[in-house]
């Protein structure tokens, strides 16, 4: 203050006047009241008083401030305010909408399944680690377990983040069964979902032309039902031999669909057969069995023919010349014509005595049965069964080929009663237990049901008949 004190009297006169002027005039200006506005004051005139207190309110921050009330914002001046909820134990729309758009934006990659291929394989090549398999293989829920074993062929699809985690991993396991692994919350959580599958009756017709497979595959019956087809009257029909134009069919059989859409066909319900004019009929019960109309097991204790054939190659007969020592002497079994690999079955339920391999049968494998009889399968490729081993009608023994004394790929099939040999397409087979008493009634009432069936689609290919005959 001495300073500016003495600073002021150093000063010219003039200057010293020009500012005792100006602070008497800003003196006067704060002497005088002020005029304001509502937002300020609650005074009807909108002036402040000298000596009065006025209160402003303050932001609240926990407890209540000890300053209440009064400046008024006008509500058109409030901008929009968001409190976002810190919950951890709450999820809310947003988070859900956010969770959503996160696995839409995953990068997905479709990765087939290769011979030898692990999970831990298939990880491995998509740029994921060992731990990451480890986690998948043990998440939560007991369908994770499935992964340890995949089929050739199969698809995986994989879901990754921006940042290469895996995200999500979904495995279609059939048509209606998909297995899901998603990482939630850190961990990974496995589920199964499967969907549910329509079944709708269809039938199919046929005359048959020129073979059964043409007729059959012209009538709308795709490859396993043709085989199918033929199984079932196996027993009674010889499909390679007996066959003859003119002869037809009718089958009632099941179509699967899932969602609308159509996956594939199920089982054979009901067939009629009319070969060389005799007719017969077929009808499956519950317990998964064929039978005939009246009751009697479709199925025989014994195959005729073990093996899917393309035709018989050399018969059962007392003088053959052997197609490669050129030697005349009996042929006791029957060569049904196949390509290598092809699957040969047990003919009936038994036990094996002999599997392996000589210079003259190849590999083969003899069947020990029941009331003396026994089966003999030659020229193996390769055996699928054990010495020893007990074995079911239709359980694959082994598979065509043309090892030992064999001009070419086929089977040996050899069928012996009491030490005999007979021809294994003439033989009197014995015949499977008849429908049970206590399923009589129900299978009688089924029985009408498809018998009527087979009446209705057999009059529609007769009527199909009269037509091409009448348009010739």
């Amino acid at each position: 203050m001495k300073n500016i004190k003495n600073l002021y009297f150093a000063l010219p006169k003039q200057h010293q006047i020009i500012i005792i002027s100006c602070a008497a005039m800003v003196l006067f200006l704060l002497m005088v009241p002020l005029k304001g506005t509502n937002q300020l004051t609650s005074n009807t005139n909108g002036e402040f008083k000298a000596g009065q207190r006025y209160q402003v309110a303050m932001p609240e921050q926990g407890t209540k401030s000890a300053v209440e009330a009064s400046i008024q914002i006008p509500a058109k001046q409030l901008a929009p305010i968001t409190v976002k909820q810190n919950n951890e134990n709450s999820t809310t729309e947003n988070q859900i909408n956010d969770i959503d758009e996160s696995a839409a934006q995953l990068n997905w990659q479709s990765v087939k399944v290769r011979s030898g291929d692990s999970l831990a394989k298939i990880f491995k090549r998509n740029g994921l680690n060992a731990t990451t398999t480890h986690k998948v293989i043990t998440a939560k829920g007991q369908e994770s377990k499935l992964l340890k074993k995949l089929n050739v062929g199969d698809t995986l699809r994989i879901g990754k983040d921006d940042k290469g985690t895996l995200i999500s991993l979904e495995y279609p396991m059939s048509k209606t069964e998909t297995l899901f692994v998603n990482l939630q919350n850190q961990q990974y959580q496995s589920h199964k979902e499967s969907k549910s599958v329509e079944t709708r009756e269809a039938f199919a017709q046929g005359i048959i032309k020129s073979n059964f497979w043409n007729a059959a595959s012209t009538a709308g019956l795709n490859d396993g039902q043709i085989i199918n087809l033929a199984n079932v009257f196996g027993w009674d029909i010889d499909f390679a031999l007996d066959i003859r134009e003119g002869d037809s069919f009718n089958v009632i059989f099941e179509k699967q669909y899932i969602e609308g859409d159509f996956i594939g066909t199920g089982k054979i319900l009901a067939a009629e057969f009319v070969n060389q004019g005799d007719t017969f009929q077929a009808i499956r019960f519950t317990d998964g069995e064929y039978y005939s109309a009246d009751g009697r097991s479709m199925r025989k204790a014994f195959l005729r023919a073990p093996v899917n054939f393309k035709y018989i190659s050399s018969n059962f007969t007392r003088k053959r010349r052997h197609p490669v020592t050129k030697r005349i002497k009996a042929h006791r079994g029957t060569d049904y014509a196949a390509k290598t690999g092809t699957p040969v079955v047990a003919a009936g339920n038994g036990k094996v005595t002999h599997a392996t391999y000589s210079k003259y049968n190849g590999n083969y494998v003899f069947i020990q049965h029941g009331n003396g009889i026994v089966t003999k399968y030659l020229h193996f490729s390769k055996r699928a069964v054990k010495k020893g081993q007990r074995v079911k009608q239709g359980q694959v023994i082994g598979y065509v080929g043309s090892t030992g004394q064999a001009a070419g790929a086929h089977l040996h099939y050899e069928f012996l009663l009491n030490g005999v040999h007979r021809n294994p397409r003439t033989v009197k087979l014995p015949d499977a237990k008849p429908i049970s008493k206590k399923y009589r009634r129900e299978f009688d009432k089924l029985a009408s049901q498809r018998l009527a069936e087979l009446s209705g689609s057999r009059q529609a290919l007769v009527s199909m008949q009269d037509k091409t005959i009448n348009a010739d």
